[in-house]
């Protein structure tokens, strides 16, 4: 019969995600011993190694352990749902709601959900992680995240999606680019002109195809992983880009740059939050989401998709 305890396994965790016992130690607040006592006793029992240890090098799982930790993670989900339920019971509001945000996108409605949410439940802490699509997978699969701020895309049939707006593509192009007068451009008009893209996990491929299903090849001139970067190459006048989201701060007097309605048939991603598929959330994660399409079906994220007659939750 296995003797162990939680805080063994999220030891055990801990060091698997972070690479080295120096690593999860550091994050933990606890000292390397504790760590490499946790991770013996837990293989003593087992009967079998999670990890090889490599001087220089930190750790790396054993195929036998890899499987193992994707129990293990699972259940420490499980136990901070437990936690949840258990301090929900009794009205505690004091807890904690993990999300992860896809980083681009993130500016633009982000302050509005916090803004509502803290307002309403002042209690809870929210800890917040950033990153690219394969991220927002990575962060849910290996429980550092309740829920996940992404495109139905990357949630597909792994887990679980609340739609809050569809984010259709469109153009933009600095003020003083001809087309910025267009009332919309087709993908003829811009594969004549030089691209800026943002090169992201699936978002190169995601934009690319578009073309591609309309006979053409975009002309990249420029490739940057940072939204902020490719706006400011585009006001700069260094070629156009396609985006899903504006900008938080984009208006329609823009000085810097315009957003150009794309007028041909296009693949329109919705944008939404990804959870683990087939599991009952935490009362306050779902408290979350709620307010979330409730902000939604209100209209609040009208302004940082270019059309606002594709917003998803209005009726």
């Amino acid at each position: 019969m296995l003797n162990f305890t939680l805080k063994q396994l999220r030891y055990v965790e801990a060091t698997d995600r972070l690479g080295s016992i120096a690593n999860a130690a550091a994050e933990l607040n606890i000292s390397q011993s504790s760590i490499t006592a946790a991770i013996n006793a837990l293989e003593s029992q087992m009967g079998y190694d999670l990890f090889v240890r490599t001087p220089a090098k930190g750790i790396q799982t054993t195929p036998a352990g890899a499987e193992t930790l994707k129990i293990i993670r699972a259940f420490i989900h499980h136990s901070r749902q437990f936690e949840s339920e258990i301090k929900s019971v009794g009205g505690d509001t004091i807890g904690s709601v993990r999300i992860a945000c896809y980083a681009t996108a993130a500016p633009s409605f982000l302050p509005t959900i916090l803004k509502r949410f803290t307002q309403t439940h002042p209690g809870i802490s929210l800890k917040l992680l950033e990153g690219n699509m394969e991220d927002m997978s990575k962060f849910l699969e290996n429980g550092q995240a309740d829920l996940a701020f992404t495109y139905d895309i990357v949630a597909e049939n792994r887990f679980d999606f609340a739609p809050l707006f569809a984010a259709p593509p469109h153009a933009l192009l600095s003020k003083d680019d001809p087309l910025a007068k267009k009332g919309s451009v087709s993908f003829l008009d811009l594969a004549e002109r030089s691209m800026i893209m943002l090169d992201l996990p699936r978002t190169r491929d995601f934009f690319t195809s578009m073309f591609e299903k309309h006979g053409q090849t975009p002309k990249i001139v420029h490739s940057t992983r940072s939204a902020e970067m490719t706006r400011a190459l585009v006001a700069g006048g260094y070629g156009y880009s396609i985006l899903n989201i504006l900008p938080h701060d984009y208006r329609a007097d823009d000085d810097r740059f315009v957003a150009i309605q794309i007028r041909d048939e296009a693949i329109i991603p919705i944008f939404g939050i990804a959870t683990h598929a087939r599991t009952r959330q935490p009362k306050m994660v779902q408290s979350f989401i709620n307010q979330c399409t409730s902000l939604a079906k209100e209209g609040a994220f009208d302004n940082i998709v270019l059309n606002a007659n594709h917003h998803l939750l209005a009726q």
